[in-house]
């Protein structure tokens, strides 16, 4: 058996079904929105014309294509300096439970195995100008109702925080498990020495869950380059393109006005900025973070 293994052949016939799969799915994929995002093409007919560098071009002249990089950056900026620290924060309180830690790890995950559509419509009752329950609240205080969804001011940050809502748990308990494996020695130790809670915290937990963190950050920039299905369930990029972001800003011209050709345009300049952004990251901060043993 191991003497068949070595043969390249048979490595061959092993991996072959994955790659075919890899090149059909991901491979060609790719290189045939680069070739359409050159083209003015509807989807359907057989003409395809090519157009050369105009999508590139109509793209970066557009005001609603920056004003949805602008909302995809809002996505990034959110999620690194707001829902991260709350994930640590939230983690760190969870891991020194005592009792119904394992009820605590399971509520908070719940919101990430929801779908979004359902999150989307549930939070647009939260919202509602009239008998939504966070404008009730703020009644009682002599707050007057507030148009989260229908005004431009507050739109924005009312999907980043429901979106923020849905996925913290799922990064949660993947800072838990890294928290959970440092050795209890560690802060024992540093307990009998005189270090509070919180010097426990910042002087040994943070430093050895730091990979863990960087990962987390990682996801969160990838998954704010993708956004699309929250923004198209309480929005739908209004009001007045507000909330637009680069994914439905692609799908209403791909999809909804039959312009495939300047719909992978906008694909393949998602692409590009994703890269730019993850190996941003990747140079700057996460090679930084070298991998911890103890």
């Amino acid at each position: 058996m191991n003497k068949a293994l070595r043969s390249p052949t048979i490595f061959l016939l092993f991996i072959l079904p994955a790659l075919i799969l890899f090149v059909m799915f991901f491979i060609y994929p790719i290189f045939s929105s680069i070739y359409y995002s050159f083209t003015s093409w509807n989807g359907v007919s057989a003409h395809v014309k090519w157009t050369g560098l105009e999508n590139y071009t109509k793209a970066l002249e557009q005001k609603r294509f920056w004003v949805s990089v602008q909302n995809n950056g809002w996505f990034i900026v959110f999620s690194v300096f707001i829902q991260v620290p709350l994930i640590i924060l939230f983690s760190l309180l969870i891991a020194h439970v005592k009792k119904l830690k394992g009820l605590y790890k399971t509520t908070v995950f719940l919101p990430s195995i929801m779908s979004t559509a359902v999150i989307g419509i549930l939070w647009g009752f939260i919202y509602e100008p009239d008998i939504g329950l966070l404008n009730q609240i703020l009644g009682t205080f002599g707050i007057k109702p507030i148009y989260w969804l229908s005004d431009e001011r507050y739109a924005m940050l009312s999907i980043l925080i429901t979106n923020a809502w849905q996925w913290t748990g799922f990064y949660i308990v993947m800072v838990l498990a890294a928290i959970l494996s440092i050795p209890g020695e560690l802060d024992e130790a540093a307990a009998i020495d005189g270090a509070s809670a919180f010097q426990r915290a910042v002087r040994i937990t943070l430093p050895l869950i730091r990979p863990i963190i960087s990962v987390v950050i990682m996801l969160s920039i990838a998954g704010a380059m993708k956004a699309a299905d929250i923004v198209l369930v309480m929005t739908k990029g209004g009001p007045a393109g507000s909330t637009e972001v680069m994914a439905t800003y692609m799908i209403k011209y791909a999809i909804t006005n039959f312009k495939y050709g300047y719909g992978n345009t906008i694909a393949v300049l998602i692409f590009i900025f994703t890269v730019i952004v993850t190996v941003l990251y990747q140079l700057l901060i996460a090679r930084r973070n070298e991998r911890i043993e103890y």
